[in-house]
């Protein structure tokens, strides 16, 4: 068995073994996620898949990995851990962010700080790092919220970063990832509509910032052009951030659970979670595919792709938003 099959078969069969174990342990009730304000579930399910991830991942990441890679592992498992006691018992939310932003502060440290570098921009670069790390980190918690997206979203993500730093010749970086892609393709066969557990913080908040720390690594490593990762969680980060903004300007607090993410609306207008995710899948896939393009392209055609894609989310975006106020005025 090759080191590419090995990293990704073993951790697949590790975090769906674990998940189905971890499903008959006593405990697991103590980790259910209820229904409540943010929820589309409507029955309790337990939050043990991203133990399941943990479990498939970091045995034999953290192994067979050194340097900034092994640190940058180290730091998501410490947020995985810190996750999972918040979904057994809520943690303040001033705690997790801290968390959240010294774990992203560790990583520049270790992968972009360079003290002979004397441009007087610097600083800005680095703290734009810094809140890019963190802003993946909690993105990705939030669009956790119905079967199959987040896990998806993980198998696509990192399986793009895997062939992209194989690619360029990042063995490391690309085995780490197709480990990462493989937990998560364990973890969707409990997760896939209709799930029968879900991710949970411990899960989210680690491939959140892993999305981001690794695809930070890799741009300073050469194995791609920072509009790489970018592209590639692009289905996560345009709804996000486009609905945080929105938040923003109607002053609503944007710390309170809510249901106005673009996939909750589309659920809630009366799209199933399977149809949600087949759509979502097609354009995690084409986005991902098209970010592999533009990793292997010049400085134009990568402009262009760009263009295609923001584009494509301006007019997708006003039209989920018709769509979604067609169908509540109808049901009124």
């Amino acid at each position: 068995m090759n080191d590419a099959t090995l990293w990704a078969a073993v951790p697949a069969a590790l975090a769906a073994l674990a998940i189905a174990l971890l499903r008959r342990a006593p405990w697991s009730a103590r980790l259910a996620d209820h229904p409540n304000e943010r929820s589309l579930h409507s029955q309790p399910r337990p939050r043990i898949g991203g133990i399941g991830i943990a479990c498939g991942v970091f045995p034999l990441a953290l192994y067979a990995t050194g340097g900034s890679i092994a640190l940058i592992l180290a730091c998501a498992l410490a947020l995985a851990a810190l996750s999972l006691a918040d979904d057994l018992r809520s943690l303040p939310v001033g705690l997790r962010l801290a968390a959240h932003a010294l774990a992203a502060i560790v990583v520049i440290a270790v992968i972009a700080f360079d003290p002979s570098v004397t441009d007087p921009w610097r600083w800005l670069a680095w703290l734009a790092g810094v809140l890019a790390i963190a802003w993946m980190t909690n993105l990705y918690n939030f669009m956790d919220g119905t079967d199959g997206l987040a896990g998806t979203m993980a198998l696509v993500g990192f399986g793009a970063y895997a062939l992209a730093a194989s690619f360029a010749g990042r063995p490391t970086l690309s085995l780490v990832c197709l480990a990462i892609a493989s937990a998560s393709a364990g973890f969707l066969l409990h997760n896939l509509p209709p799930a029968r557990v879900f991710m949970g913080d411990a899960g989210s908040i680690a491939l959140g910032f892993l999305a981001g720390a690794l695809g930070l690594y890799g741009f300073v490593a050469g194995a791609w052009p920072m509009a790489f990762p970018v592209l590639v969680f692009s289905p996560f980060i345009v709804d996000a951030t486009v609905t945080l903004l929105k938040r923003l300007a109607r002053r609503e607090p944007v710390w309170q659970a809510h249901r106005t993410h673009y996939y909750q609306r589309l659920v809630l207008s009366g799209w199933r979670p399977r149809r949600l995710l087949f759509a979502s899948g097609g354009v995690m896939l084409a986005a991902a595919a098209s970010a592999l393009v533009l990793a292997r392209v010049g400085l134009m055609l990568q402009c262009g792709i760009i263009f295609f894609w923001a584009v494509f989310y301006a007019l997708l975006l006003p039209a989920i938003d018709r769509k979604t106020r067609t169908n509540k005025s109808m049901a009124q």
